[in-house]
C-alpha cells in the first residue's frame, strides 16, 4: 500500500518537512510505501515546503527587518527559475529585533531586498508567500527597495495569500495581532487609503489585496502581481492531484485541528481535492492537539491521531499503515 503524507507545519515546533519525514519513517517500518509531500498554505513555512518539493537551491541575503535592523533572510530558486520568497523571512512578526516593535513603522523593505536578491541570482519569476507579516505598509517599503534598484523589468510576481481581505481593511483586520492599538489602526487605515490613490492602480475593494498588511495590494497595483489562494497554488505546485491518484490513504497534519482549519487552511484544501478526485479515499489527520469544539468537522477524517513529538509521529505512521492494511 502507498500512503501520501501531506502535512502542514506544526508552527513553532516542527516544519512540514520534519513532520512528513517522521510519519513516513513509521509507515516504512511496517514495510509499506510512504510518499512525503510537505505542504503549506502560503504563510510561514511555505518556502521550505515548496523548495523541498522542487529540488530548489537555497540562498541567503543580508537584508533589513521591519524596523530597519539587519537580518539574514533565506530564499530559494527552482531549476525552472522560480524564485521563492517568504515575506516572514525579512518582514515577519517573529523576526528577531532588539528594539521597539512599532506596528505603524514596520515596513517591507527587506522583502523587497529578498525579491531583488532572487532576481539577481537568475530568477525569471517570483513567488512570494505573504503570511506572518509584522507590517501594514501596503508594500511601500518593498516597492521603495525595488525601485531604488531600478525595478524588476519583465519578471512576473505571484503573491500567495490565505485571506481575501481588501486593501483598506488590512489595518482593521490584522493590525491588532501585530500590536496596533485602536488609534494606530486608524492611522494605518488612513495611510493605506492615501497610498491607494497614489499607486498606478487603485487596490481599494479588490479581493486579496489586504494580505500581509496590504503588501499583496501594493504589489498588485505597482507590478501587476497575480494574487492567488496559497493553499490551492501550493497543491498545484507540488502536483498533489497526481500523487493522490496513486495513494491508498492520505495523511494530513497541523499543530492544532480546530474550527479555523475549515476556513481556507491547507487541510481543508486537501479534503476538497480528495473529495473531488478520490471520494472515499481515507484521510487521516495527525495533529499536535484537537479543539474540543471541533464538532462535525471531525467526520471528514477516517481517524484523528495526536502526536506531539518525533516518536509519537513515527508511531502515528505505524498506526496509519496498520489501519490501511487491516492489521
Amino acid at each position: 500500500m502507498k500512503v501520501l503524507i501531506a502535512p502542514d507545519s506544526f508552527k513553532g515546533t516542527y516544519t512540514a518537512v520534519e513532520v512528513a519525514a517522521a510519519i513516513a519513517r513509521g509507515v516504512r517500518e511496517t514495510g509499506q510505501t510512504a510518499v512525503e509531500l510537505p505542504l503549506a498554505d502560503g504563510g510561514e513555512g511555505t518556502l521550505t515546503a515548496l523548495a523541498s518539493n522542487a529540488d530548489a537551491r537555497f540562498f541567503e541575503a543580508e537584508v533589513r527587518n521591519p524596523w530597519g535592523a539587519p537580518v539574514t533572510g533565506s530564499y530559494a530558486i527552482t531549476p525552472a527559475g522560480v524564485g521563492i520568497v517568504e515575506l516572514a523571512q525579512a518582514s515577519g512578526i517573529t523576526v528577531a529585533h532588539d528594539g521597539p516593535r512599532d506596528a505603524y513603522e514596520a515596513d517591507t523593505y527587506g522583502t523587497g531586498q529578498l525579491i531583488l536578491a532572487a532576481v539577481g541570482h537568475g530568477a525569471t519569476e517570483i513567488l512570494v508567500s505573504a503570511g506572518g507579516s509584522a507590517t501594514s505598509d501596503g508594500a511601500e517599503g518593498a516597492i521603495r527597495a525595488i525601485e531604488e534598484a531600478g525595478g524588476l523589468g519583465s519578471v512576473p510576481i505571484t503573491v500567495l495569500t490565505d485571506v481575501t481581505t481588501p486593501f483598506e481593511r488590512a489595518g482593521e483586520v490584522f493590525g491588532p495581532q501585530k500590536g496596533a492599538d485602536p488609534a494606530t489602526v486608524e492611522r494605518i487605515t488612513a495611510r493605506l487609503r492615501r497610498q491607494a490613490g497614489q499607486l498606478p492602480r487603485n487596490p481599494l475593494g479588490v479581493e486579496r489585496t489586504g494580505a500581509a498588511g496590504g503588501f499583496s495590494g501594493g504589489m498588485w497595483a505597482q507590478y501587476d502581481a497575480a494574487l492567488v489562494s496559497g493553499a490551492d497554488y501550493v497543491l498545484d505546485f507540488v502536483r498533489f492531484d497526481d500523487h493522490v491518484g496513486e495513494a491508498d490513504a492520505v495523511v494530513v497534519g497541523e499543530g492544532r485541528l480546530d474550527a479555523q482549519t475549515g476556513q481556507g487552511k491547507i487541510i481543508d484544501a486537501v479534503l476538497a481535492r480528495v473529495g473531488r478526485l478520490r471520494p472515499g479515499l481515507p484521510v487521516i489527520a495527525v495533529v499536535g492537539s484537537v479543539d474540543d469544539d471541533l464538532g462535525e468537522y471531525r467526520s471528514n477524517f477516517a481517524e484523528v491521531l495526536v502526536a506531539t513529538d518525533d516518536r509519537a509521529m513515527r508511531q502515528a505512521g505505524r498506526t496509519v499503515a496498520g489501519r490501511s492494511t487491516g492489521r
